[in-house]
């Protein structure tokens, strides 16, 4: 953290990520409680020299700095106050009004969680907000969980006898499907021989006993509830749109799945497919059908990984399904092992329930084990919607993902970017228009955004920084907005059609309209980046569409009007004509003289795109 970045957080209030301290000459004792909630949860900035009077934060600096940093790092590293030894990056920061010590707490493993004091697992902390809570027995019961050497879903469930605990129809339909896919394999085993092969049942004292894997996969509805205790998933229809008052208080369909893993998957499935309007398509090297809706892919790795992922320890929340009109919601009691940032690289990551994961991976109904994320992303990037919406919620210990229909790119946005005067690549498109919506992305949003790798992500921030369309923000990397005249254009006030021309715009009384004003990027004002006032069309009007469409060549101003079946000339240029300059969807053949007898309009580059 540098003096700047640490003077706008001073202006703002303490974020999850940094809690202040005045912290003079000693280091306060509710300083660790600090240590132990960010080691527990996202990790965080604990800084001393901080005073806060009301709601507002001052630098007082510490007076003795030595003295302070190292009984600090002395109670950290001694291994005697916290159950860990934690392990900070330290800075100090001059500023005028004072010395100012900066510690970053980083988060620690799963294995290591949860980091308490005095030797009391009671007092574990977490963060949530711009504060610390002390854990409760529930959340103490999460953390240990997670921490166990042995992944839960694998340990056997003694007592139980595998010969007559599994539902035989779920059983049946995962081999059936794992023989087709798989050549016919393993067709010769008996149903426990198969389930022993995969680790679904394991030997102890010489009988053969399921593991909770096996059970939560296959077993009978009976005994899935005994060992999980809740509902697989509560699956809710809503036939409004969010947001709606309706919405908020009745479903028109609802599943409450108590039977296993794979039943809720095929009922689930088989709820898709009566929503989904399916496409018929053919593939064009094989010849074969395809009726796989076009965001199928999206559908199964949200609900898989959801079937999946989810802390099946955790008996107190139940995993969600709400299917909207324009949008689907899903919540899982059970965050993930990794960071956001981690979740969007590529390669195989740790997970919470990893021989159930490869049960749904052996039939084709996941990829190699933390992928999915990546795939639901990348799925829908090319559905051309909103980017999904991810929150890892390391304090409360749950994951959701918001898919929501609306188009990232929608018409208004496409005649904006028409109007621009430069080129964007489809990555472009899209990531400028995430701006324009946010006005606001970090590193991460346009990641999640295009559904690509670092270096590609980077270059495409890079090109629209070089063609004037976005600014970086608060220092290298942290985020990039809007550039400020377009921001200004974009959320400024319309121009009003009635008004008169401007000096210019209609020149000597004619009937020709003028040339048109400088591209949105360069603007028209005498240097680049201070655009002279311009108008910016939010939608075309049916007989502006009309007349880009026929400028396809030029034309002359009378075969326009008459081609879209007007008389009045100056209504026609104030209304028609001018609007489409200014813009700079249709240009002049002679910008350089308004009234030559020859002049003709033509649709612009951009707009041809836009048309097309």
């Amino acid at each position: 953290m540098t003096l700047d970045e640490l003077k706008q957080r001073l202006d703002r209030y303490e974020w999850s990520d940094v809690e202040f301290k005045a912290a003079r000459s000693d280091v306060p004792r509710d300083a660790y409680k600090t240590v132990s909630a960010f080691a527990n949860t996202g990790g965080g900035h604990l800084v001393f020299g901080i005073e806060q009077s009301g709601k507002q934060f001052q630098i007082v600096g510490v007076a003795d700095v030595d003295k302070v940093q190292n009984d600090f790092l002395s109670v950290l590293r001694g291994g005697q106050l916290l159950n860990r030894i934690v392990c900070v990056n330290e800075s100090i920061l001059d500023d005028a009004d004072g010395r100012v010590l900066v510690f970053y707490v980083p988060e620690m493993s799963r294995r290591e969680k949860p980091v308490y004091l005095s030797n009391d697992i009671r007092q574990s902390f977490i963060r949530r907000g711009g504060g610390d809570e002390k854990c409760t027995k529930i959340e103490i019961e999460r953390f240990l969980r997670d921490a166990a050497d042995t992944p839960f879903d694998a340990e056997p469930l003694i007592g139980i006898s595998a010969e007559d605990c599994f539902e035989a129809a779920s059983l049946a339909w995962y081999r059936r499907v794992y023989q087709d896919r798989n050549g016919g394999k393993h067709a010769d085993l008996s149903d426990v021989e198969f389930l022993h092969e995969f680790g679904y049942v394991r030997e102890h004292e010489d009988t053969l006993v399921p593991t909770r894997a096996g059970v939560l996969l296959f077993g009978c509805e009976r005994l899935v509830r005994q060992t999980l205790n809740r509902a697989v998933v509560d699956y809710q229809r809503i036939a409004q749109r969010v947001g709606s008052e309706e919405s908020e208080v009745r479903w028109d369909d609802r599943m409450v799945l108590e039977g296993n893993l794979i039943s809720a998957w095929q009922m689930l499935a088989e709820k898709y497919t009566q929503l989904a309007a399916v496409r018929f398509g053919l593939d064009s090297a094989t010849l074969r059908r395809s009726d796989d809706p076009p965001d199928y892919v999206t559908f199964r790795e949200a609900v898989v990984n959801l079937l999946v992922h989810q802390d099946f320890g955790d008996s107190h929340r139940m995993p969600t399904i709400k299917v909207f009109l324009d949008e689907m919601q899903l919540f899982n009691p059970g965050d993930a092992f990794l960071t956001t940032p981690e979740l969007l690289e590529a390669g195989s990551k740790e997970v919470r329930n990893p021989t159930i994961l490869t049960a749904f991976r052996h039939i084709g109904l996941s990829d190699q084990a933390g992928s999915g994320i990546r795939a639901i992303l990348r799925e829908w990037r090319n559905l051309g919607h909103v980017p999904p919406v991810l929150d890892n919620d390391r304090s409360a210990k749950c994951f959701r993902l918001t898919l929501n229909r609306a188009s990232l790119i929608t018409q208004e946005q496409r005649l904006f970017q028409a109007q621009l005067g430069v080129k964007l690549s489809e990555d472009e498109a899209r990531l400028f228009a995430m701006v324009c919506q946010k006005d606001f992305v970090d590193f991460k949003d346009a990641k999640a955004c295009l559904a690509k790798a670092d270096p590609e992500v980077r270059k495409v921030l890079s090109r629209l920084q070089v063609q004037e369309l976005i600014d970086p923000v608060g220092g290298t990397n942290n985020g990039w907005a809007l550039k400020g005249h377009l921001r200004k254009v974009l959320f400024g006030e319309p121009v009003d059609d009635n008004a008169g021309s401007p000096e210019g715009l209609v020149t000597g009384g004619s009937d020709q309209a003028g040339s048109p004003s400088a591209s949105l990027v360069t603007g028209g004002g005498d240097q680049a980046g201070t655009p002279a006032p311009r108008r910016v069309l939010r939608v075309l009007t049916p007989a502006q569409e009309q007349i880009l469409r026929f400028c396809d060549v030029p034309q002359r101003q009378e075969a326009i009007m008459a081609k879209i079946g007007v008389t009045h000339r100056t209504h026609f240029r104030n209304h028609q004509l001018r609007p489409l300059l200014e813009s700079g969807l249709l240009v002049q053949t002679h910008p350089e003289n308004p009234t030559h007898p020859n002049q003709a309009y033509v649709v612009s580059p951009s707009a041809l795109a836009l048309l097309d």
